[in-house]
């Protein structure tokens, strides 16, 4: 097998969060904000880790406490931070994960870095439609190329990106452990069902 590039971790930090109403990077479970644990979880499978932050959010002090990548293409949605981390170190694998999966730990982690080396993307098959996990899922440096073809023809979507690449997608152990939060109602869930043990591993 081919020795495979360095993986790096970037947290996707710079959304709006307009469903939830208030930033979903600083939700708190457990007294830590949510992008403070993510960053965390993925800084111990990782060389290198970053949050992804748009240009108005670097100087949040939730964001601006750990190392950033800034994107640099607007509204283009989650893809401008993978992009982002892409164009800083292009010779580095990235684990990619969206800031607001709090059931998310590190046997899941450990799967998907396992599973490098025979295809350029890794990544999980939802448990609720079975399509593609995007936002925690390793890209390694050959899909580079690809990404940016993609903006350029305005296929902003990761989901659609990782379908169109054709690779096999893994089973979750867990079906929870990708579920977000994007609303006060799943925030209010994800607390209670944290709060009763049910804890990432």
């Amino acid at each position: 097998m081919n020795r495979l590039a360095p993986l790096y971790g970037v947290i996707l930090a710079g959304g709006a969060s307009r469903r939830m109403g208030r930033d979903k990077a600083t939700l708190e479970y457990r007294g830590r904000s949510q992008v403070a644990n993510a960053f965390d979880l993925v800084s111990r499978h990782c060389v290198r880790a970053f949050v992804s932050v748009r240009p108005d959010q670097a100087d949040d002090p939730a964001r601006a406490a750990l190392p950033q990548i800034v994107d640099g293409i607007a509204d283009v949605g989650p893809i401008a931070g993978i992009a982002a981390a892409q164009a800083a170190f292009p010779d580095a694998a990235w684990l990619v994960v969206a800031c607001d999966l709090p059931f998310l730990g590190d046997d899941a982690i450990t799967r998907l870095v396992a599973a490098r080396g025979d295809h350029a993307i890794a990544a999980y098959r939802s448990a609720h439609d079975g399509l593609p996990e995007p936002l925690c899922a390793i890209y390694e440096p050959s899909t580079r190329a690809a990404i940016l073809e993609a903006i350029g023809h305005d296929r902003r979507c990761p989901r659609r990106f990782v379908i169109d690449s054709g690779v096999p997608l893994l089973e979750q152990a867990d079906p929870a452990t990708l579920d977000n939060v994007n609303t006060p109602q799943e925030f209010a869930s994800a607390l209670e069902r944290l709060d009763t043990g049910s804890m990432p591993r």
